[in-house]
């Protein structure tokens, strides 16, 4: 027997082995049942008429080729109503089942000994549940998308317990924490840490009553003893922020003078937060081993316990959705035919090749394209300009200044709080020797950027090194419509923009606005400045370049496949690039777009607070052309490049192994990392395919649902606000009303742009459902 063979036969044995020990394993659990061998259950199925006959319920019972075992109802190849599988690493589900995916009630428990008992929606832990760790841990409360998010009470298996607000699987919210040694917290926490007010109390009945940041007390707050004794004042492990006063107690004697404020750090540093148990695999990552009808030369398929359909290789993570559909929304083949009905009365003459109007033509995964921006080298014509502003920045991050709080005095926010510094090539007292000519910089209110670089937690080494750095900025290959030019630095992390003297004074104006609009909204989708400056170049021309440094919105470790920037307008909304000329780093516009965004419901109610405050903003501050710029990620992409539908694969792509998702296997495995999710970052959506009527191209912004959906990750923001509406756009509007609807216009007046606005945005975000 040659190595070939004696493989193969190992591999069959070790097969045997296998399915014998689940008939074992299965007997044991449900008892001794009578049932053919899963080689039987392959040649009877085509003969089995319970099976057979489409949408009727039966009960069944079947050891799986791979060796699991369910039993239980069962419709139209999957389980459905009541039911129970087993896999064969001891992962068991008993409970409600709807079209192969776990809904409503059901227990699912793990070989650790870990359960959780409660509310399942499209197989996930979703609705009310109890997780019992195989440690002892506990958590009884709120679910949404496997995460503990609501109300909930988690007691650790060192004694610890929690009872409070959760949200994306961390404290956050108001809640109570009290420790096996009797110390306890009653307050605000914020991802997983007690951040914002709350009072801390000691088994000793000393407590601190104030403010907190990261675990630890900063800002106002007060320390009291049980005799009445207390100090007042500013709280800071940094000695130079302290600022305390001490108030003995009639009855303290001034048994306190000598008590060093730094012990209330000492004595919190035995106070840690319990990690808790690691689920070790979540139950949306259970496949089923689903063998469909072979008839017609289809090969097993096997389906995740979300409804992902999954064939051939097996990755190893290979396991994961995050938003599946129902099904039962929209009949996609009604959809179709209604389409094909259309063609056939005349009414309807669409390009064959166009995907937005033929639904019969697969989605493909955009060609990568060349990296953006042309990098600045020696001998590139903005070299020197390059150098300026690399100089300028670090001379202005790097630049000694006080601790400043949030709250700015309006003094800050005068348009003529700025600072000129000059850079002669020889250097001077406050600036280094350089190769390049001599030049001006400038920095507009330098108090308010170097804010909001704190309250947006940029750190300002990090900041310098992205933009100072080694590595050179790259120059975007064109202008954008208003005549400004990008540059990208090179970890993508920032973008630097021109800005024309008319846009410096929009922002100046409104920057006191926008400051306090993004310190009262955390997850606002405005985007994020981190400083204005201007370089004025010596010599004859005197020539002045302002520019404003921006948050890239895109910058993710995924690829973003496919990038949108929408305003709600339809006049020259659409891209001028043939399909075959369209790679990842085009940007499409609002007639090209051809999905429907669904974010699942605690998302999405996040998303229209949101929508609604930062367009009340713009509104306020009289600004329009703004746009949503929209970067999609697709989870799902085959070997020949198309996009793979929520829960079904092409039988022509059988073979093709998936793409690997050991990147949200990870983070949905490591809870540190559940923080990277956030509103308009990181987002796990799903993409429903929308079609158009060429006919009406221009009339239909938002296309037909065609119930086809694509797991994505998104990425959103509001771009664009600096555009006033001025002489020259009310002009634009009162040309272009003659010639064209208004209402298709994008320059409008800050008021029904912004209504406008939010109606498109709503129309293309909906509810998960």
């Amino acid at each position: 027997m040659n190595k070939e063979q004696s493989g193969v036969l190992r591999a069959w044995e070790a097969t045997v082995r296998k399915t014998q020990a689940a008939k074992k394993r299965a007997n044991s659990i449900f008892g001794t049942i009578s049932l053919a061998s899963a080689a039987d259950d392959d040649l009877e199925d085509d003969n089995d008429k319970r099976i057979s006959i489409s949408g009727e319920e039966h009960l069944a019972e079947k050891i799986l080729p791979n060796g699991d075992y369910y039993t239980g109802q069962w419709c139209d190849n999957f389980p459905n109503g009541q039911g129970k599988y087993l896999w064969t690493d001891g992962c068991m589900y008993i409970g409600e089942w709807h079209r192969g995916k776990p809904m409503g009630r059901g227990r699912f428990s793990w070989p650790s000994g870990a359960t959780y008992e409660g509310e399942f929606k499209s197989g996930y832990m979703d609705g009310n549940g109890i997780y019992t760790g195989s440690n002892g841990d506990t958590y009884k409360g709120q679910w949404v998308m496997n995460l503990k998010h609501g109300h909930g009470v988690k007691h650790y298996s060192n004694g610890d317990w929690y009872d409070g607000e959760w949200r994306r699987g961390l404290q956050e919210g108001h809640g109570k924490y009290q420790w096996q040694n009797e110390n306890h917290y009653v307050g605000e926490w914020k991802n997983g840490v007690i951040f914002g007010k709350g009072t801390f109390v000691w088994s000793n009945g000393n407590k601190y009553d104030g403010y907190w940041e990261d675990g630890i007390p900063k800002g106002n707050g007060t320390y009291h003893w049980p005799d009445g004794s207390f100090y007042v004042g500013n709280w800071s492990i940094d000695p130079d922020e302290q600022n305390e006063t001490y108030y003995p107690s009639e009855s303290s004697l001034a048994a306190n003078l000598e008590w060093d404020p730094k012990t209330v750090y000492d004595d919190l540093a035995d106070c840690k937060i319990y990690p808790g148990e690691r689920v070790p695999i979540l139950p949306s990552q259970k496949k089923l081993a689903i063998c469909y009808s072979t008839k017609g030369g289809n090969k097993p398929r096997r389906m995740s316990v979300d409804g992902r359909v999954s064939v051939g290789i097996e990755m190893p993570f290979d396991k994961m959705n995050m938003w599946e559909s129902d099904g039962d929304s929209i009949d996609l083949g009604e959809v179709r035919r209604s389409y094909l009905d259309c063609e056939l009365l005349g009414t309807v003459h669409h390009d064959d090749t166009n995907h937005k109007f033929n639904l019969e033509l697969p989605l493909k995964v955009p060609k990568p394209g060349k990296r953006q921006g042309e990098t600045i080298s020696k001998g590139h014509k903005n070299y020197e300009l390059m150098l300026n502003l690399q100089l300028g920045i670090r001379h202005s991050v790097g630049r000694p200044a006080p601790a400043t709080a949030l709250d700015l005095k309006a003094s800050a926010f005068d348009p003529k709080e700025k600072i000129w510094t000059r850079f002669p090539p020889e250097g001077s007292k406050y600036t280094p020797p350089h190769q390049s000519s001599e030049f001006k910089w400038k920095d507009y209110c330098p108090v308010v950027f170097r804010t909001l670089r704190k309250l947006f937690k940029v750190d300002p080494a990090d900041y310098m090194i992205s933009i100072c750095g080694n590595d050179a900025l790259r120059e975007l290959s064109s202008p954008g419509k208003s005549g400004s030019f990008f540059y990208l630095t090179d970890d993508d992390r920032y973008m630097i923009k021109t800005m024309k003297k008319s846009e410096v004074k929009v922002l100046l104006r409104m920057l006191s606005a926008y400051y306090n609009h993004v310190r009262s909204f955390e997850n606002t989708l405005v985007i994020k400045y981190y400083g204005l400056h201007c370089v004025k170049l010596t010599g004859p021309t005197q020539k002045k370049v302002r520019f404003i440094i921006m948050g890239n919105l895109l910058r993710s470790e995924y690829t973003i496949h496919r990038r949108f920037d929408l305003k709600g307008s339809s006049l020259g909304r659409i891209t001028e690039k043939p399909e075959s000329e369209i790679d990842d780093t085009t940007i499409l516009k609002d007639l090209d777009l051809n999905f429907i965004f669904k974010l699942q419901k605690t998302w999405f109610q996040e998303f229209y607070r949101q929508i609604d405050k930062d367009c009340e903003f713009l509104e306020q501050v009289g600004t329009m052309d703004y746009s949503l710029l929209v970067g999609l990620y697709f989870r799902d992409i085959s070997a020949n490049g198309e996009l793979i539908p929520c829960g079904r694969r092409d039988s022509e792509n059988e073979s093709a192994p998936r793409l690997s998702r050991a990147e949200m296997d990870q983070l949905l495995l490591d809870p540190k990392r559940w923080g990277s999710i956030k509103l308009g970052a990181n987002m796990p959506a799903r993409a429903e395919r929308t079609i158009r009527k060429p006919e009406c191209e221009l009339l239909q912004l938002v296309g037909e649902q065609t119930g086809e959906c694509y797991e994505v990750i998104m990425f959103f923001g509001i771009i664009d606000i600096l555009q006033d509406y001025d002489i020259t756009k009310k002009l634009e509007h009162a040309y272009k009303s003659i010639h064209y609807d208004p209402t298709s216009i994008s320059a409008v007046d800050p008021k029904q742009y912004s209504k406008r606005f939010r109606d498109f945005i709503f129309k293309v975000f909906a509810e998960d459902t």
